[in-house]
């Protein structure tokens, strides 16, 4: 996994659309919802809307939190190609969704701390000799409190919550190039104005230091400001831009490919072919026979 996709879920997880349906996605089922990179040594659910109260108890000490760690690091091994639920040592479950850019897996729709059928007191108590093994203290009460309160998925439950996912993780797959190009977020000026100045002249053989020159910064400084803001390097960020004309491009039948790859500043076919597949998750032909077929 390169950091380039875990620059694209940095950014995602701080869209409007992705911030949108988090809420609304807890608000419905009562769940946490998160989006992270494929590789990650953090718990996903810390601090989230809807977070299991028993949950983040579990998470208060580092043994009981590296057990969590491990259900994470199952989930990321096996819901690369469809999604996946893995259940944790205390009964209940976590379920991830893949989210790919293009043909690159880059990140997990993820969602649990749930039970999928109601806890028995023998459970709980199990689960209390485990906590109390690991150093986890509660009071006894509050502890039961919040092992009961958890939220119990009804097998058709837990099925149309997976589906949600996996219609959203396709979306956000389809939008994640328009998110990356267009969000602003109250960017600084001087993103905004590098931002116009590289929409103007996509088709140019634009470069690193010739942007900076024209919102008048050093080009040492404009290079990490930009790749704070947006989550991609320069270089990713124009090709990005210059996808997005393409595929608008290929809604004339008229124009060749060819045409359309020097058109929005390729200097290659086959560089042209290799990225925007990389970007879409099909060649541009393939993209334009999909258009028109609908």
């Amino acid at each position: 996994m390169n950091n380039n996709g875990n620059d694209v879920i940095e950014t995602l997880s701080h869209s409007r659309i992705y911030q949108d349906y988090e809420r609304a996605f807890s608000e419905m089922t009562g769940l946490p919802v998160a989006l992270r990179p494929v590789e990650s040594w953090q718990l996903p659910h810390r601090g989230k809307r809807k977070e299991n109260p028993f949950c983040a108890r579990v998470a208060s000490t580092s043994r009981a939190c590296a057990a969590c760690l491990q259900v994470q690091q199952k989930l990321a091994e096996t819901a690369r190609e469809q999604p996946q639920t893995v259940g944790c040592p205390f009964g209940l479950f976590d379920t991830a969704v893949p989210v790919r850019l293009g043909n690159q897996l880059i990140g997990f729709l993820q969602t649990g701390q749930a039970f999928r059928r109601k806890p028995t007191e023998a459970q709980f108590k199990r689960a209390a000799r485990v906590l109390a093994d690991w150093g986890v203290e509660a009071d006894p009460e509050e502890l039961r409190r919040d092992y009961f309160s958890a939220r119990v998925l009804t097998p058709k439950q837990h099925e149309s919550a997976v589906k949600l996912l996996t219609i959203f993780a396709q979306h956000l797959s389809i939008i994640s190039n328009q998110v990356i190009v267009h969000q602003k977020n109250a960017e600084p000026p001087v993103i905004t104005k590098a931002k116009e100045y590289i929409h103007q002249h996509e088709a140019d053989d634009l470069s690193l230091g010739e942007v900076a020159r024209a919102v008048n910064t050093s080009t040492f400084y404009f290079c990490k400001l930009f790749k704070k803001v947006t989550g991609l390097n320069f270089t990713h960020y124009v090709s990005r831009v210059r996808i997005e004309k393409a595929k608008n491009l290929l809604l004339n039948p008229n124009l060749r490919v060819s045409e359309i790859a020097f058109e929005v500043g390729f200097q290659s076919l086959t560089h042209f072919n290799r990225v925007f597949k990389k970007i879409v998750g099909q060649s541009p032909t393939e993209y334009r026979a999909q258009l028109a077929s609908l």
